[in-house]
């Protein structure tokens, strides 16, 4: 039973962090570490219960998703699929490369800690940097800013990065609009995310149990419900506040886990 309000909970860290610049990766890397979580084996929890994130934003957004799957036609909507999928290949290619060392980072706490610290400092700095937007929607990026910022994503490979960070603030640093840079962060994860769980199930398959299975369905529930309550309500966040208290937040967080790991 305590392992499964412990999934529980870690789905419900999942969902909230997702899709903000905080890295869902490196809270539950770092909350699992100090509960003493024991999931399925090659972290395939930690990967898998992202999906059912991944599965709000395509509630929240599947006007906008089935609009643009029924008129490929359209310039505007294959420009949409583009700049997604452009986005998207570089952490497929790279991932699939250096999965083995992805893995090692994500048995590091340590990394995951400073790589928040890091982080912060980061996001305040570009936030400072950033004056002028020029770009307002995902239709109108080029194939060569899609692919910068597919760039920027592997970066999150390194756990505490943030996956969203990474793409928000690359795609300001090319131009793009708050609104639109976090918009793009949601469309190019439902395709890497689903790309890392096949492939992190397909690694790991013979070593899933049921009990492990079960773990990672009530992780998968808790994160979807909680990452609908985030989806709907980050972008107006962001309009009011921008992304300077995620920045402290990062800075925060990732020094109590580093003092607490260091005074073990």
């Amino acid at each position: 039973m305590t392992a499964y309000l412990e999934a529980l909970l870690l789905g419900l860290i999942e969902g909230l962090t997702e899709f903000l610049p905080v890295s869902s990766t490196a809270h539950l890397l770092l909350v699992g570490d100090m509960l003493g979580f024991e999931g399925p084996p090659g972290k395939t929890f930690e990967i898998v219960v992202q999906m059912g994130a991944i599965l709000a934003v395509c509630v929240v957004y599947w006007h906008r998703l089935w609009a643009v799957a029924t008129s490929l036609g359209d310039r505007r909507s294959q420009a949409f699929v583009r700049n997604v999928l452009l986005a998207f290949l570089p952490a497929a290619v790279i991932g699939a490369i250096a999965y083995k060392y992805i893995k090692q980072m994500l048995d590091s706490p340590l990394i995951a800690a400073t790589a928040l610290i890091v982080g912060g400092i980061a996001i305040l700095l570009i936030e400072r940097m950033v004056k002028r937007a020029r770009i307002n929607e995902v239709e109108d990026l080029s194939p060569a800013m899609s692919l910068a910022i597919g760039f920027c994503q592997v970066l999150a490979m390194i756990p505490g990065v943030s996956r969203a960070g990474a793409t928000i603030m690359g795609s300001m640093l090319l131009g793009v609009e708050r609104r639109t840079a976090a918009e793009f962060s949601f469309f190019l994860a439902i395709p890497t995310m689903t790309g890392a769980t096949v492939y992190s199930l397909y690694k790991n398959w013979a070593t899933l149990s049921l009990d492990g299975g079960s773990l990672i369905a009530v992780g998968f529930v808790a994160a979807f419900f909680s990452a609908l309550v985030v989806v709907r309500t980050f972008i107006a966040f962001i309009g009011r506040h921008g992304f300077a208290p995620f920045a402290w937040y990062r800075i925060a967080f990732g020094g109590l886990m580093l003092l607490l790991l260091l005074g073990r």
